[in-house]
């Protein structure tokens, strides 16, 4: 396979996988009604732990992941800080606008967004696609022909990259030359996608003829070759949330790092 990463599995991966997919969907949504600056700067503080220390996988890897993560928090804090609206003016010139109240809304929207993006990648590098699926037919009753057909979908995604990397290969050998600009664009765009799309639909097909003649679109009670429960750690999950969480706020409002309890504009 070609994307087979090497790492050590930790607790995280032993989770139940639907019960860390409902909790990190609620903590998404938690995250969404917090104004207080200094309680979701110590609550990104908690999910970083959890991706640096506990994902399994070699520091170089997370950092390399981590780039998109600064991006994202450069592009969506930047913006609100240089044209937000507020009364502390602390810079302007012509429509740049910087006052105390666009800062600290900047750089809580920043963090929020560093929140999401690190919550979906833990339960990424965290989570076997098969186990999820098994998990969710088995706890979350998903109807096994839509599970297997996801299934499938994700192992058919190396095929196409892998697909894609023969037809580069094969209009390299035979000296194609491609022309510039946006018509170059749409030559290099046909050459590629019509191989792509047929072979595609052929594969799709073919799974589909396969998935009936095995009576994947029958009924629910069927036998499962991955058994998946809960255990005690997925309660460890819960607690480390839970303990973390309520520290967070204790902390910003004993602990404050930034004289911003509600960061909304009035």
């Amino acid at each position: 396979m070609l994307w087979e990463f090497s790492y050590k599995e930790t607790w995280l991966h032993k989770i139940n996988p639907s019960f860390k997919l409902v909790l990190v969907f609620l903590l998404c949504i938690q995250v969404l009604f917090i104004h207080n600056l200094n309680f979701i700067i110590n609550y990104m503080l908690a999910v970083l732990v959890l991706y640096l220390c506990f994902t399994g996988h070699p520091c170089k890897r997370l950092l390399l992941i981590s780039v998109p993560f600064i991006i994202l928090f450069l592009t969506s804090s930047t913006s609100m800080i240089f044209f937000g609206k507020g009364e502390e003016t602390w810079f302007e010139w012509g429509l740049v606008h910087i006052t105390e109240e666009s800062f600290f809304r900047g750089l809580h929207i920043g963090v929020r967004g560093l929140i999401f993006a690190v919550l979906g990648v833990v339960f990424a590098l965290t989570t076997r696609p098969v186990y999820l699926f098994y998990s969710l037919m088995q706890q979350l009753k998903l109807r096994p022909k839509y599970a297997y057909s996801f299934m499938a979908a994700v192992q058919l995604i190396p095929i196409m990259v892998e697909e894609m990397q023969n037809r580069r290969h094969a209009l390299k050998v035979r000296g194609l030359q491609y022309g510039t600009g946006f018509g170059g664009f749409i030559e290099k765009f046909r050459l590629y996608s019509i191989p792509l799309l047929s072979q595609s639909i052929r594969r799709a097909h073919r799974l589909a003829v396969a998935m009936e003649a095995k009576s994947f679109q029958g009924s629910a009670n069927r036998t499962f070759y991955y058994k998946m429960g809960f255990s005690w750690l997925d309660t460890i999950f819960l607690l480390y949330f839970i303990i973390f969480i309520s520290a967070s706020y204790l902390l910003a409002i004993y602990f404050p790092y930034f004289p911003a309890a509600d960061v909304r504009f009035n």
